[in-house]
């Protein structure tokens, strides 16, 4: 913040500071003590420094206090009673004195205000600029700077400003302002605002003191009021910010505005083609500048891949990157919100000041204060209404009977005052009962200075008029008086009736799932390894290449003796030699499975497992063994989708073994812990291990749901199921602009927002839509299958007036045509079995016409029964994520060579 929120010690009071070892040697007194200062001691005489030297420790621990409450207090923390700092207020006062309906040159209201705030022009022009641009307190004139683009505002002596007609209503009320006194003691100026609306929550407050801050973040116009309306009403009632630059907010973790809390917000990001990305809105706490600044770092530390930005920001955001071609989209976008400023966490904090001491207080507790303190001003102002009512009907009472018993006719009989009012309090003493209130000097001497040409002229019924206007006055603040919630209720709906238009809620509340950065960063750089060397890295590139990667991901590493490590990616890194595989690493990934042949000990038997690796330490051998020495691992594979091979085991000729040759079948292994000792394959020495045939997944199909909160994929029970995903399955996308295409499910695609079908894609299922054809200007009705599934199509004609009406997936779906009324004359509606219409056509085919009429309306009907195909799945195998576990059942080989199961 560049206004005085931020405050740093003169250098003055730097240099000033006593070094330690000066210190040690100060006695320690008061400040009455000290007279006079020379370099590091203090001197009552400069005749005799040494007897005098003079420990000034207390005296800094009270300039310290001093300074630190001075800022607190007056300078960083908002106030609670009316939500501004001394400077802010300072500057609402000066736009009142100045206000005359016109705009003033800010350069002029900064100079008032210097009347009342003694720290310099700039911070009062900042702190100017600042309130208007929240656009709710000044209306503003001229170049007042871009929060968008983060564009500063012109000089004060070119801009403009003056009072809204909000701030005229809601801040100001002179009668019931508490009153102190300006700095030089030259003007009066207030100590709080009789601010009757919650400012302080509507503007939002940042400041940096000393020993503490204060965040408080801004929320939105209406949705104050509301919730005012409920306190009110004694209803129960949340709050969340709402930022004038839009974007997309998280505020599960809002814990009421108070320390610990957090809210995540994030540009609002969209696909506008194949290559192009374009940014709609931004997260609060940034602009396009530093937004862009953001993305072009992590490009060029390969974090992103972007091949050029173009900043259209003006009245609104937009941002375009474009992409290189066949860079995802997708995965882009999580790439930005990963790496670069386009996510941004925002840390609340409440600390305002209350009876001159600092107080963390929740948005809710706030409101609830504010809403309290606006009761009880309004109420004070209704009985300053109240009672100036009073007095004018008991004047008028007093001037109606004055004038009507004619008592001005006798003043000439009285010469002094005293005699003149004794009269006048015995002729009103008749008509004591009906005053409000004693009659006093005031009054009398009021009487006594009506002009005569008033009282000739004076009307008796005007008179009565009047006074009965009055009194029905009195009767209505009463009556608010009697009844002040509910008039304090009707004054915040008349609040937001004339001021709530336009101020509509900007940023959406949405729940964001977290990214991983190690799923969505560029794989920019190569790893390669010297297995016989042991060695692996992003610098050797004369040795064997593995895999594409990045700086932040991990290297999973097995070695030929049984040992497995995990390491992040580096140039150049020894982990033993003779690796057997080596790839990137997914700590989360539970479906690759690693299936193992190994020999146990230099002579021992030999195993056989299948297990998935998750949960290690970096940089930590772990032995896939039962660490015998000469273990050594006889056949390994690492299968993606848990493939289970056949292979064969091939013995050395050894005593009188009959059956050197057999088949083994992973599928047959169950999978358990990287920790587990497998079964045993034989306990004869093997010669040789040869892949006899690749396997098929033995893991179940993966069940996809989609989470329509946050438009994403999750295979965590989140939102509606979608199905079994077995590695080929796909998902049908349909749009409302009469676009679809099949896509592999993945955890990170990004969804366009008119979607209208997402499910399991059947590809012997065909597709019934009706839809009118811009060019023909009719209604066609087509079935089709899907054709290309790696290719997006359009289904509909591609005239610019060309729509979709409906879609459906069901195999006999049913439709109902609803007629538009012609000249007074209405069609029956029309029911359309589309298995009956039209037979299933190419997905290019044009279609039956359906009618030439108009038509109102086109809905869907439940669908005709029909009982779907079944098609027997495969057994599979289930995953077992137990570590550190034996199989119970074992096999072994007999004398003859074959493979039996024995229980341990």
């Amino acid at each position: 913040m560049k206004d005085e929120e931020e405050d740093n010690i003169n250098e003055e009071e730097t240099n000033d500071e006593l070094d330690e070892s000066t210190n040690d040697e100060i006695a320690d007194e008061g400040f009455e003590d000290i007279v006079s200062r020379g370099g590091n001691h203090f001197y009552e005489n400069d005749e005799n420094p040494e007897d005098t030297i003079t420990k000034v420790t207390g005296m800094y621990k009270d300039w310290f206090l001093d300074y630190a409450s001075y800022v607190i207090l007056e300078r960083a923390v908002p106030a609670i009673e009316d939500g501004f700092k001394p400077v802010q207020r300072r500057i609402m006062h000066s736009l009142k004195e100045l206000d005359d309906g016109r705009y003033n040159k800010v350069a002029n209201v900064v100079g008032h205000t210097m009347q009342y705030h003694p720290h310099g022009d700039a911070s009062i022009g900042d702190a100017m600029v600042q309130i208007g641009q929240k656009e709710l307190l000044i209306d503003c004139q001229g170049n007042w700077g871009n929060i968008l683009t983060g564009d500063s505002a012109a000089a004060s002596r070119y801009i403009e400003a003056r009072l809204s007609k909000f701030a005229l209503e809601v801040l100001y009320s002179p009668k019931i302002t508490d009153w102190g006194v300006s700095y030089d003691g030259r003007r009066a100026e207030p100590n709080n605002l009789p601010v009757k609306f919650p400012l302080l929550l509507a503007q939002g407050a940042e400041g940096i003191a000393v020993g503490l801050s204060t965040k408080v973040l801004p929320h939105n116009f209406n949705e104050l009021i509301d919730a005012s309306i409920k306190i009110l009403k004694g209803k129960p009632f949340t709050l969340y910010p709402d930022f004038q630059t839009a974007g997309i907010a998280d505020v599960s973790n809002y814990n009421d505005g108070l320390r610990g809390g957090r809210v995540r917000v994030r540009a609002k990001i969209s696909q506008l083609d194949k290559q192009t990305l374009v940014i709609t809105q931004i997260p609060f706490s940034t602009n396009t500048s530093t937004l862009i600044d953001s993305i072009l770092k992590a490009n060029e530390k390969g974090k992103i891949k972007i091949k050029k930005i173009e900043d259209n920001t003006a009245a609104e955001v937009e941002i375009l990157i474009h992409l290189f071609p066949g860079v995802s989209p997708d995965k882009t976008i999580d790439a930005l919100y990963a790496f670069t400023a386009c996510e941004t966490s925002v840390a609340p904090l409440g600390c305002v000041i209350e009876d001159n001491k600092p107080l963390f207080i929740g948005v809710s507790d706030m409101l609830k204060i504010s809403t309290e303190r606006t009761v009880d001003l309004l109420k004070k102002e209704l009985e300053i209404q109240l009672e100036e009512l009073k007095n004018k009907w008991h004047f008028s009472t007093l001037e109606k009977i004055f004038i009507r018993e004619e008592m001005y006719i006798d003043f000439k009989l009285y010469s002094d005052r005293e005699a003149l009012y004794k009269y006048m309090y015995d002729r009103f003493e008749p008509f004591k009962k009906s005053f409000v209130r004693e009659i006093e000097d005031e009054d009398l001497q009021k009487l006594t200075q009506i002009p005569m040409i008033r009282i000739t002229r004076f009307d008796s019924d005007k008179a009565d008029d009047f006074i009965a206007k009055l009194e029905d006055e009195m009767k209505e603040v009463q009556h608010h008086l009697d009844n002040l919630i509910d008039f304090a209720i009707d004054y915040f709906a008349k609040l937001k009736e004339k001021y709530g238009k336009g101020r509509e809620r900007l940023t959406e509340l949405r729940s964001f799932e977290n990214i991983e950065a190690t799923k969505v960063v560029l794989r920019n750089t190569k790893l390669y390894v010297n297995k016989e060397e042991g060695f692996f890295g992003t610098g050797l590139k004369k040795d064997e290449y593995v895999a594409d990667c990045s700086d932040i991901d991990d290297v999973i590493v097995f070695l030929r003796d049984g040992k497995m490590m995990i390491s992040k990616v580096d140039d150049k890194k020894f982990v033993g030699k003779d690796i057997i595989h080596i790839d990137v690493f997914d700590k989360n990934d539970k479906r690759t499975i690693y299936n193992m042949i190994y020999r146990d000990g230099k002579n021992g038997s030999t195993f056989i497992k299948r297990f998935n690796v998750s949960g290690v330490t970096r940089d930590k051998f772990y032995d896939l063994t039962q660490e015998k020495p000469g273990s050594q691992t006889l056949y390994f594979s690492a299968n993606p989708n848990g493939e289970a091979e056949v292979v064969t085991i091939l013995l050395r000729q050894v005593g009188s073994v009959k059956k050197l040759k057999w088949d083994v079948d992973f599928t047959d292994i169950a999978i358990k812990g990287r920790a587990s000792r497998g079964n045993t394959v034989t306990k004869y020495p093997i010669k040789k291990i040869e892949l006899k045939e690749k396997g098929i997944s033995t893991l179940r199909p993966r069940k996809v749901w989609f989470d329509d909160t946050v438009q994403r994929l999750n295979v965590d029970g989140r939102g509606e199921l979608l199905g079994e995903f077995r590695p080929n399955d796909r998902l049908l996308i349909i749009n409302q602009s009469g676009k679809l295409k099949t896509i592999i499910p993945e955890l990170t695609t990004h969804f366009d927002e008119d979607m209208i079908v997402l499910e399991k894609w059947n590809p012997k299922k065909p597709i019934s839509t009706i839809y009118y054809d811009g060019e023909k200007e009719r209604y066609f009705v087509k079935r089709f299958l899907v054709e290309n599934e790696n290719k997006e199509e359009t289904f509909i004609t591609e005239h610019e007036k060309s729509q979709l009406e409906i879609v459906s997936t069901d195999w006999r779906p049913v439709a109902e045509v609803i007629f538009a009324k012609v000249k007074g004359v209405q069609k029956d509606n029309q029911t359309i079995d589309l298995e009956q219409f039209i037979a299933v056509k190419g997905i290019k085919a044009l279609g039956n016409q359906l009618t030439a009429d108009k038509l109102k309306q086109v809905n869907l009907l439940e669908p005709l029964p029909y009982e779907e195909p079944v098609e027997e799945a495969p057994e599979e195998m289930e995953v077992s994520g137990e570590d550190n576990v034996t199989d119970d059942i074992q096999t072994e080989l007999d004398d003859d060579g074959q493979i039996t199961l024995s229980l341990e």
